[in-house]
């Protein structure tokens, strides 16, 4: 029989010095598909994800950069996603977190493969050329993994006492941790004003104030770029970042353009309420995370945690049962991969 999954696609961030080599090192036999992205790359004069994946090192300054990072780690998802043996999994639904939703569109066929990377490729380039402002990680959670009201009263005390040239917004709901938007002022207040937690508060490399109105200035010319003719009703439900589902055979076309390529770019992108949502609606035996990269994994378990999920109440017992059968599945993570390829 069956298991049933809900597939998560990563976003920005995820392919780092770790995953140097992915692609080929999990994928080298998916030609036809490497090669389309390859070819594409190729015809707008930027360097190919082969290069970039095999590269002789790995170079921050490189391989994070927003018109490089998204193809590389759409392709590294987007293989790792044809790769799931769906003779033995059922996937019942797919989210993923801020760019991830790009590439939950291309898993669910909303788009094809070679408009999703166009997609990822433009707005990825659009945001390396254009985003102003960054982002600042900072968890809401205490060790055990358990939401803490005390770090939301301290956050909250810190935003209500920003200067009036500091523009802060919440970005990303992240499982325990807030990521905010804000302008060179807005990170300077809230880099010396949150509490040191080591890394927090982190600035995150390479990144624009996503999600936010900050960014209002991308959309217009996303939507240029990008057109509604690329879409298609998916084949499997999609959970976007509000937490709402697009489900086959039912999805406005047009509504589903204007969030992919306005809601989605200029307002909070609530990845908590995508996995909740996921979770609650379609009762998953499992959740997949695609590769590059684990990072969703332990936001994914704090959500699972804040709703007691199948009995969780703590990052003790989410340990305990991913020893035992795993319920998060890290396709990074080679004992895992091997359960669902």
């Amino acid at each position: 029989m069956k298991k049933t999954a809900l597939v998560i696609c990563p976003g920005r961030g995820t392919y780092n010095k770790a995953e140097h080599g992915y692609l080929y090192r999990h994928h080298a036999n998916q030609t036809d598909f490497i090669q389309m992205l390859d070819s594409y790359r190729a015809c707008q004069d930027q360097i190919t994800i082969s290069e970039l994946d095999q590269s002789p090192q790995f170079s921050s300054s490189l391989h994070v950069t927003g018109d490089n990072a998204s193809s590389l780690i759409y392709g590294c998802a987007l293989a790792d996603f044809q790769a799931i043996d769906q003779n033995k999994i059922d996937i019942v639904g797919v989210t993923g977190n801020s760019m991830g939703w790009y590439l939950a569109l291309a898993a669910s066929k909303a788009v094809s493969l070679e408009d999703g990377a166009r997609i990822v490729n433009t707005t990825g380039k659009l945001m390396h050329d254009h985003a102003q402002g960054g982002q600042i990680v900072y968890p809401i959670v205490d060790d055990n993994w358990v939401l803490s009201p005390e770090k939301q009263r301290l956050i909250d005390s810190v935003l209500s006492k920003k200067p009036d040239d500091a523009f802060i917004d919440i970005s990303i709901k992240l499982g325990g941790i807030l990521i905010f938007a804000a302008n060179t002022a807005g990170l300077s207040y809230l880099q010396k004003s949150l509490p040191k937690q080591s890394p927090y508060p982190l600035k995150l490399a390479h990144h624009g104030a996503f999600h936010s109105s900050h960014v209002g200035n991308v959309v217009p010319m996303a939507q240029q770029a990008l057109s509604v003719d690329m879409l298609s009703t998916p084949n499997l439900p999609l959970i976007d970042g509000k937490g709402r589902i697009w489900q086959p055979q039912a999805t406005d076309l047009d509504a589903l353009y204007d969030y992919t390529f306005g809601t989605q770019i200029n307002s909070l992108f609530d990845y908590s309420k995508a996995v909740e949502v996921g979770i609650k609606e379609f009762a998953p035996d499992m959740i997949i995370i695609l590769g590059p990269g684990s990072t969703l994994g332990g936001p994914t378990a704090q959500e699972l945690i804040k709703h007691r999920w199948q009995g969780l109440k703590n990052k003790a017992d989410f340990k305990h049962r991913q020893s035992q059968d795993p319920y998060i599945i890290s396709m990074n993570i080679d004992e895992q991969r091997r359960r669902v390829i």
